[in-house]
């Protein structure tokens, strides 16, 4: 399947769930959606949004988008993160794909995702050892991306 085929059957799906939820299918929703799937595993920010839905919807309130993206995430189409910086950031969650964990750069504040299948083991074992049924789980390493690297040895 395509990755376009793929964006369509997406936004559909997210569609008729705010439908079967009773939410309006507004232009302004429908545009923050789209976004999100252009940006890919972007982990965008509402100002973020903002400024991507404003130049299709100029009148468009940063409490809109908010309010957009509280639906969202209590549906579960978003999932909402905290990376330490004072914005909460959005991503589309992932329930039928394996976990992915966060790499949060102190210096540029990038976020990059990373998948590692020896978290799995260990959540397992974690499980077995303590009778403790895991449902889910959140990993986010702080530190300083490649780049950020590269530039604090030339300052140094």
């Amino acid at each position: 399947m395509s990755e376009r085929s793929q964006e369509t059957d997406a936004f559909a799906d997210v569609c008729n769930q705010l439908r079967n939820h009773a939410y309006k299918l507004t232009p302004q929703r429908q545009t923050i959606l789209k976004i999100f799937l252009e940006q890919g595993s972007g982990h965008l920010s509402a100002e973020e949004i903002y400024q991507l839905v404003k130049p299709h919807y100029p009148d468009i309130g940063l409490a809109t988008i908010y309010r957009t993206l509280d639906i969202l995430a209590d549906l579960g189409i978003l999932q909402k993160n905290d990376f330490g910086d004072g914005r909460s950031r959005y991503e589309f969650s992932r329930r039928d794909e394996h976990h992915h964990h966060h790499l949060i750069c102190l210096r540029c504040g990038s976020v990059s995702e990373f998948d590692d299948d020896l978290l799995e083991s260990l959540e397992t074992m974690i499980a077995k050892r303590n009778k403790f049924k895991v449902v889910d789980h959140v990993l986010k390493f702080y530190g300083y991306c490649s780049k950020c690297q590269e530039e604090l040895k030339r300052d140094v």
